[in-house]
């Protein structure tokens, strides 16, 4: 229905006296008399009459599958604000894109067009894997994740309901409620909307709110922790106080107290973790060692006095960075991370990190026409080394990696220099290294599974003999961090059957270390029916269990487990997606590069590889050796 249509049905075409003029007698009186009609009446009767040419267009194109003018219609004129922050919105735009995906195939009983079907299954599909992923964690639209690949959902008992009769007018019925109340005229001012979108394009700062939110959330945590077992100690310290109460006053009335007693009660007094060894190696039989032993648990620790490191030119330090002999730029380099990799954990290291990052060493919050990071084109292989493994040592602390997140070019440039590095193996280790410590956060993991990197790991680990053991570690390691994303996995499943043959043969590979990434790797992109249809295909499970009958019991479990993930029929599996379960903006696992706590190792020692806990639980991420190639420690997964 046109325009001019709907205002000649509503009385207000070319005949009809004062539209907007008043250049009759009836018009005057009615236009300029404070009870007739108005200008802002007739305006707001304008608007409510375009908003209806509006969703009639909009209603038109979905009721005849137009799926381009829709949608070309629905951006036009549903704002982005609401398309991207309203829960119920994007609902309803998923439900959208599924009915002009299968609208073919339910126009009639005949074949559908091919060729029509397959361009609306990959617009679906783009569909998913860029804004359709905010929902790939609600239950509800999980097994929607797998109708692109699905042969024909008419037959897929998942899919039934799509196609009964009453499915698309009711979807049509929330489509006009939404639509009606969109287009209702809205009394806010246009300076207020205006304003309001404008505030929307500010993500930098909502990137720092969200950090600043995350840390508060950690270091909460701690302190309820903290708080729990301070009151559980109280707890214990008065039932041991009313036992005491006890004894005293048995000792009034001539009761003798035993050692055995005696020692009992101080044993209950201490840390589990010296109750064993107390209850073997001291004598509570002697005269004030159990008073002297609690005295001493009490004191405080002598803590180390560390002093701060002195300041540093950074201006100057930049300009001879940039402009400065090859030679000097190793040096500096070089010193650089020596800087931040022998100073104390703690205060001094964060203060050392919180300066680069103050005076913005590497240029990430700049755009200089010649910048820092350009040091990782340089023509010398030296500069190129020492500028990598400088990325590596910041990306190693969570602080570091905020930083170096803040500028898309730095994940660009490792991308293309790891790439085509051939003659340095050092600057390809720790370009490798960084990106694997860049997937633990969302934006960067995004990005490097869209710029297809998972199709270039897969390549490099078709020859695994051919890569060294830091390379082949990290490069499986970021293999599964990208993997646990429905984009990393939609990835895999275009080349299922190469993932799947390169993944079984790391599994019998000779360094062990590789292990439970390939397990993880492989756990994660079976929850996708089509990879888990040519994993079966391929004999995937009498593969497994050979490995069943060779392994350690730990090997073992996580094998089963990877079974049990092929056998099922589930069609995605909601335990490793990790794409909006997490709470924390970081997510996967790192290798080698540390937070506070956890098990890891001293700077000067050797770079540590820790056991697998059991399923399901995972322990926070370490700070191993930064000094050294920053080696692989074990990262969260439920195998490892």
């Amino acid at each position: 229905m046109s325009q001019a249509s709907v205002l000649n049905s509503h009385g207000l075409g070319a005949s009809t006296p004062c539209a907007f003029t008043c250049g009759s007698d009836v018009s005057r009186s009615r236009c300029g008399t404070p009870g007739g009609v108005t200008m802002g009446d007739v305006l707001a009767h304008e608007s409510e009459l375009l908003g209806l040419v509006k969703e009639q267009e909009l209603l038109a194109a979905f009721e005849g599958g137009d799926q381009k003018v829709f949608f070309r219609l629905w951006e036009e004129h549903v704002p982005g604000a609401v398309r991207d922050e309203d829960a119920l919105v994007q609902k309803l735009e998923f439900y959208l894109h599924i009915h002009f995906a299968i609208h073919p195939l339910k126009r009639g009983a005949g074949r559908p067009d091919k060729r029509e079907l397959d361009e609306r299954i990959s617009y679906f599909r783009s569909f998913l894997e860029t804004r359709g992923t905010a929902l790939s964690q609600t239950t509800e639209f999980l097994p929607f994740y797998a109708l692109p690949f699905v042969p024909d959902p008419r037959a897929h008992p998942s899919f039934k309901e799509l196609f009964q009769d009453s499915w698309t007018p009711e979807l049509k019925l929330k489509l006009e409620k939404f639509l009606a109340l969109i287009f209702k005229a809205s009394n806010t001012p246009k300076l207020l909307t205006i304003y309001k979108e404008n505030g929307r394009h500010n993500k930098e700062t909502l990137q720092r709110l969200h950090q600043q939110l995350v840390e508060a959330e950690r270091r909460s945590m701690t302190y309820l922790k903290r708080y729990n077992k301070i009151q559980a100690d109280y707890h214990n310290l008065i039932g041991v106080t009313a036992e005491l109460v006890d004894s005293l006053e048995a000792t009034v009335s001539g009761k003798m107290i035993t050692p055995e007693y005696l020692q009992s009660v101080c044993v209950r007094l201490f840390s589990n973790q010296m109750r064993q060894s107390l209850a073997h190696s001291v004598d509570f039989t002697r005269p004030g060692t159990a008073s002297t032993m609690l005295r001493a648990s009490l004191a405080p620790e002598k803590l180390q006095d560390v002093p701060l490191l002195p300041s540093l030119d950074y201006e100057k330090l930049k300009k001879d960075l940039i402009w400065g002999s090859d030679r000097l730029k190793a040096f500096l380099l070089q010193a650089l991370r020596w800087r931040l990799t022998t100073s104390h954990p703690g205060e001094q290291r964060e203060t050392v990190l919180q300066a680069y990052i103050g005076n913005d060493l590497l240029d990430c919050h700049s755009r200089p026409q010649r910048s820092v990071l350009q040091l990782l084109h340089s023509k010398s292989e030296v500069v190129r080394q020492y500028m990598a493994r400088l990325i590596n040592a910041v990306a190693s602390l969570a602080e570091g990696r905020l930083y170096l997140a803040q500028n898309m070019q730095v994940l660009r440039m490792l991308e293309a220099r790891l790439k085509e590095e051939d003659k340095d193996v050092v600057a390809r280790e720790n370009m490798l290294g960084a990106l694997q410590k860049f997937s633990l956060r969302r934006p960067l993991q995004t990005a490097m599974i869209q710029d297809g990197l998972i199709f270039w790991l897969i390549e490099e680990l078709r020859e695994p003999d051919c890569l060294s053991d830091y390379m082949l570690e990290y490069a499986v390691a970021l293999l599964m961090n990208l993997c646990l994303r429905s984009a990393g996995k939609n990835m895999c499943a275009k080349v299922a059957g190469l993932v799947l043959k390169v993944l079984s043969d790391l599994l019998g590979h000779e360094n062990h270390e590789i292990q439970p990434y390939v397990n993880g790797a492989l756990y994660s992109i079976l929850s996708i029916p089509s990879i888990r249809e040519e994993a079966r295909a391929m004999g995937m499970e009498d593969i497994l269990r050979c490995f069943i009958k060779e392994g350690n019991a730990e090997m073992i479990r996580q094998i089963e487990f990877i079974v049990k993930q092929l056998n099922s029929e589930e069609l995605l599996d909601s335990v490793l997606e990790s794409d909006d379960d997490e709470d924390e903006d970081e997510m996967g696992w790192v290798r080698g590069g540390a937070e506070q706590g956890g098990r890891g190792c001293s700077l000067s020692s050797g770079p540590t590889r820790p056991g697998l806990p059991p399923i399901p639980e995972s322990f926070p991420h370490h700070l191993d050796c930064l000094e050294q190639l920053l080696h692989p420690s074990c990262p969260e997964h439920p195998f490892l």
